[in-house]
């Protein structure tokens, strides 16, 4: 079998070479207690399109910096108590269609997808920060203090969705899960850390995983490729790589994959070269809670046959 990365062996060991701060655990419980304040702003409001059998909302609230945050809601029609989950797009990407969210209402779920800020959705990203922003969203706030980067906030928004959703009257709080892929698969898994309560996480190769193994290997590039250019114009001797590299320790899901408590089922490629598997083994690696992985030896960065499939019945079990 071809190799990209470590062998399989290897894999299965490796915990991630990133940085961590020491601050690490007070800085996200700072950020949790600050989107409480958020947590009651949430306005369903129906959308254009509605189908027979469900309820189609544009979910709209207010996250970290007064941002004005929008999600798609759909849920069963006629009144009941549901499981939900959540559903976190890839990067530069948007929220699904209604339409693709209604398979989950036919299995009997409520299911949001939410816009990242600033991305191709209709989320706002209003937090100034001083610094490189060339490129990408990864060194959004590098330059700034911790709390200005961009995957803070974007961390935390997962994190009030599902505090949202488990808030509204048809949901079984008990019965949450999230999934997702590539930056999707990045923020299940932080949205399962900074929500103890969350049931089920499936992260699809994910991405924001131990970011100095990404540059190890010489693969920031693609949807890494910013680190390369913040290096290039910010520090091109590396005299500062040290704290560069821990102060995106904050947002790397290597340094959060202790607080989860889900149930995690990860999807990996071994061939995947936009985010490296030892990546995503680094953070599969550190997780405590009951998991398992399903693993694919010549698939890259790309769909996985019946995956989707396998979330679905991995979610029905909650």
């Amino acid at each position: 079998m071809p190799i990209l990365d470590m062998p399989l062996e290897e894999l299965r060991a490796y915990r991630g070479r990133n940085e961590c701060p020491e601050d690490l655990d007070a800085f996200w419980d700072r950020g949790l207690s600050e989107i409480e304040a958020c947590r009651g702003s949430a306005r369903l409001v129906p959308a254009a399109f509605q189908v027979p059998g469900a309820e189609c909302f544009d979910l709209l609230f207010t996250g970290t910096g007064n941002a004005s945050l929008h999600a798609h809601y759909v849920r069963p029609k006629g009144k009941g108590v549901y499981p939900a989950v959540l559903h976190f797009h890839g990067y530069s990407g948007a929220c699904m269609d209604f339409s693709q969210m209604l398979g989950w209402v036919t299995a009997g779920f409520c299911i949001a997808s939410l816009d990242c800020r600033g991305q191709g959705g209709s989320s706002e990203d209003p937090i100034p920060v001083k610094g490189n922003t060339l490129q990408g969203h990864i060194i959004r706030g590098l330059d700034d203090c911790p709390d200005k980067l961009y995957y803070r906030s974007v961390f935390l928004d997962t994190a009030l969705l599902a505090r949202i959703v488990m808030d509204f009257p048809e949901i079984d709080a008990a019965r949450v899960g999230a999934y997702g892929g590539s930056q999707g698969g990045g923020l299940t898994l932080a949205c399962a850390a900074l929500t103890p309560s969350l049931n089920r996480a499936a992260p699809m190769m994910p991405f924001l995983c131990d970011y100095r193994r990404v540059w190890e290997m010489d693969l920031a590039k693609d949807a890494y490729v910013e680190l390369q250019q913040y290096f290039r114009h910010s520090d091109p001797q590396h005299t500062h790589e040290t704290e560069i590299f821990t102060r995106l320790g904050y947002i790397d899901n290597i340094n959060l994959a202790h607080r989860i408590r889900a149930r995690v089922l990860m999807f990996t490629g071994l061939m995947d070269n936009i985010c490296p598997p030892s990546t995503q083994f680094a953070a599969y690696n550190r997780i405590n809670s009951p998991k398992s992985m399903r693993i694919y030896p010549d698939f890259a960065h790309e769909y996985y046959p019946e995956s989707d499939n396998e979330v679905m019945q991995f979610m029905l079990k909650m």
